[in-house]
């Protein structure tokens, strides 16, 4: 079995995996660098040697799309993902996915306010990031925590998507990155058909064990 190197998304860091990295018989979390202001600056944090299957939460997916086209890679997973296209920020790529108008729709669904799960002045975390995450297995913030800011203005190097297998998951009760919006990336941008685990946009610190068993697949 190829050994796992787990990726974490904005704002985490190598103990968002904290509850993950247990139930896995090899595998390794990433710390990526905060100051870093290119995505090959990240990529230098991913372990080279043998292929391994690399994934990335939210964020973390633009790191493992390059990292696997220049490290030896078995495969990628995309959990909670923001799917990028070559040549895009990370800071536009919210207005090119339609990410506001797919985000309002679901929390509207389940009679929550959109701008709390809408980045801008109403944004409320413990709404969209905690509601189902117990606060005990919460991991400390770091400070300073990746990504820079400069990182958003940098454009994605990658011409295409590398050639190696590529798994989406998409967390049910992701109030961020609903589903089907995640599901309408996936078939888009990669050509996938993604799959679902239980969870919120942090599924791998509120069911560790369907992350874990969904990786393992």
């Amino acid at each position: 079995m190829s050994r796992i190197v787990l990726v974490h998304g904005a704002g985490g860091g190598a103990a968002s995996w904290s509850r993950v990295l247990p139930l896995l018989p090899d595998a390794v979390a990433v710390e990526l660098p905060p100051d870093a202001v290119t995505w090959e600056e990240c990529v230098e944090a991913v372990p080279t040697g043998e292929p391994a299957v690399l994934v990335g939460q939210s964020m973390g997916a633009f790191v493992v799309g390059l990292a696997a086209s220049v490290v030896p890679t078995a495969g990628v997973v995309l959990l909670a993902p923001m799917v990028p296209a070559p040549g895009e920020t990370a800071g536009a790529w919210w207005e090119a996915t339609g990410h506001a108008a797919a985000a309002s729709e679901a929390a509207r669904a389940q009679g929550l306010d959109p701008a709390a799960v809408v980045p801008g002045p109403g944004f409320d975390v413990d709404v969209t990031f905690l509601h189902d995450v117990a606060p005990e297995v919460l991991p400390e913030p770091t400070d300073p925590s990746w990504p820079s800011a400069a990182l958003f203005d940098a454009p994605y190097p990658l011409e295409r998507w590398p050639d190696v297998p590529t798994r989406v998951l998409a967390a049910r009760d992701d109030r961020l990155f609903p589903p089907a919006f995640v599901a309408r990336l996936a078939r888009a941008r990669l050509g996938v058909e993604a799959e679902v685990v239980p969870g919120g946009h942090l599924a791998a610190l509120s069911h560790p064990d369907a992350v874990a068993a969904a990786l393992l697949a």
